[in-house]
């Protein structure tokens, strides 16, 4: 059993795992700014384009009924096909890939150069 914790230990104080951890902390936090964005600086100007207020308020009733919000549709126990909500999901994953991809893509560079001298 002693021997397990010796293991644990010098996996848990290895730099990768430390490097990993606070990878995880800064991605969350940055989904969290990519959200925001996403929500109030890119999505908010198009529902003022195509007239409602809240993006995620686009969805389809399956059950019937005719309801002006998807919270009435939801305390109504109406079925529903949320699409507006699922939009704004694939915008948001959308704009955190191609962030994403351009710091990778800059870390690369700069590897490459470091590489060649």
């Amino acid at each position: 059993m002693k021997n397990f914790f010796s293991e644990f230990k010098e996996f848990a104080i290895k730099g990768n795992i430390l490097d990993l951890s606070i990878g995880v902390i800064i991605g969350g936090a940055f989904g969290k700014i990519i959200s925001s964005f996403v929500n109030d600086l890119v999505l908010a100007p198009l529902s003022f384009v195509v007239g409602k207020a809240n993006f995620t308020d686009y969805f389809l009733t399956l059950s019937g009924g005719d309801f002006a919000t998807l919270a009435e549709a939801k305390t109504a126990g109406a079925i529903t096909l949320n699409y507006g909500s699922f939009l704004t999901q694939v915008v948001d994953f959308l704009i955190l890939a191609l962030i994403i991809f351009l710091v990778v893509r800059q870390i690369n560079r700069f590897r490459r150069k470091k590489e060649t001298i």
